[in-house]
């Protein structure tokens, strides 16, 4: 595999730049990356002189292709935290293909001759931080999470500025930008008309309290065993919805011969609970609308967007994710009456329907938290954070 390629639809990685955006691998990193990009396009520079430098394993190449940036991609692969002979030996090959890809990143930062590198977390952007320091490049650190991963908290020192999603952050020299997300979550409207156009686009009937559970991409096994009890608890609740986004992982548990991408499961006439279920949902916009709560987990990426369309939520943080980062994030929201902390051992169907059900009853609270998340929401973060890395940029015709 070569150290560098542009993706397809990119453009060739050649000449000087004004910006290399480092790092991505996940969706969680990548977002967040391009919405910063396109607010220094808006700024006025060219698509051409801002390059990501991502990785090769992961989905960077599909995700930036057709974007007109200049893409490289460097090989490797995260550390697995685990002391298990296998992932040990795993962790070594890990280290090694690291090792290389810092070298490649040091010729990348030569070569384009940046006058900043943006690193926006994954492996990537270490790799592109250390070609930075060696260059002696100004280095911004994005973190969108409420605590920094290890690699942040690294590379803090080198740092001159942190673009932090959450205030509180302890990474030295940090502003609050916020976390950027995707346009179309920002325009969320939530008015009863909005309301009820997201529920026909999503196929729910009847005037019902709608509550939305999602657990990321793959999904989260927990809080859908939680589902399943909640489901025949309800079974009898004419007046609720529940719009299930399973997830990839355990769509087949759920999914018949009849259903094709979709299974939706109704009570008898209008006495039963309306359960749709689905494998993986797209149209997000569409789901805050519609939703009276969410339950889903705390990934900064939700917890941003769940801020920015004003929803109120029951968090229920991800055991075991490095650092605790989701706990922090989901409390962030919690702390500011905008969420529910509902820690995973205790998402039961009982828990669970006992949270929701009390919050169900009280519109007043569900309205106030709704408008504490959208006060803590920042819909400006790409731009705020497009300007934190233009003022710590060096100056033009600098080497």
């Amino acid at each position: 595999m070569t150290g560098e390629r542009a993706a397809a639809g990119g453009r060739s990685a050649s000449g000087r730049r004004f910006a290399l955006v480092a790092g991505g691998g996940t969706a969680g990193h990548l977002q967040p990356a391009l919405a910063i990009a396109d607010a220094l396009v808006a700024l006025g520079h060219d698509r051409d002189t801002i390059e990501f430098v991502g990785s090769a394993r992961g989905q960077d190449a599909a995700t930036l292709a057709g974007r007109g940036f200049p893409v490289t991609l460097l090989p490797g692969r995260g550390i697995v935290r685990s002391l298990a002979p296998r992932d040990l030996l795993r962790n070594a090959g890990s280290i090694g293909e690291l090792l290389v890809a810092a070298v490649r990143a040091v010729s990348v930062v030569g070569r384009a001759r940046p006058r900043v590198v943006v690193a926006v977390g994954g492996y990537a952007s270490l790799a592109g931080s250390i070609g930075a320091v060696v260059h002696r490049v100004p280095l911004v650190l994005v973190n969108v999470d409420a605590v920094p991963g290890a690699a942040n908290r690294l590379l803090g020192r080198f740092a001159k500025a942190s673009a932090v999603g959450w205030a509180g952050n302890p990474l030295p020299r940090a502003v609050v930008t916020g976390t950027p997300v995707r346009p179309e979550i920002a325009a969320v409207v939530r008015t009863p008309a909005a309301r009820d156009a997201a529920r026909v686009t999503l196929g729910l009937t009847g005037d019902r309290s709608v509550v939305v559970v999602f657990g990321g991409s793959l999904g989260a096994r927990q809080i859908n065993r939680a589902v399943d009890g909640l489901a025949a608890r309800w079974d009898g609740r004419g007046d609720l919805a529940v719009y299930h986004i399973v997830g990839r992982r355990d769509w087949g548990v759920y999914a018949d011969d009849e259903s094709v991408g979709r299974i939706a499961h109704s009570g008898p006439g209008p006495d039963g609970l309306e359960l749709v279920r689905v494998p993986y949902e797209e149209r997000m916009p569409a789901v805050y609308a519609a939703a009276d709560l969410v339950v889903c987990r705390a990934g900064a990426m939700t917890v941003a967007e769940l801020a920015v369309a004003g929803v109120p939520a029951v968090l229920v943080p991800l055991p075991k994710a490095p650092g605790d980062h989701q706990t922090a994030n989901a409390r962030v929201l919690a702390n500011d009456g905008a969420a529910v902390l509902l820690p995973d051992p205790e998402c039961t169907p009982d828990r669970l329907a006992d949270v929701v059900e009390g919050l169900l009853a009280d519109p007043g609270r569900l309205e106030a938290m709704g408008r504490a998340a959208g006060a803590l929401g920042r819909p400006d973060a790409a731009e705020a954070g497009a300007r934190v890395v233009e003022a710590n940029a060096r100056p033009r015709g600098t080497t």
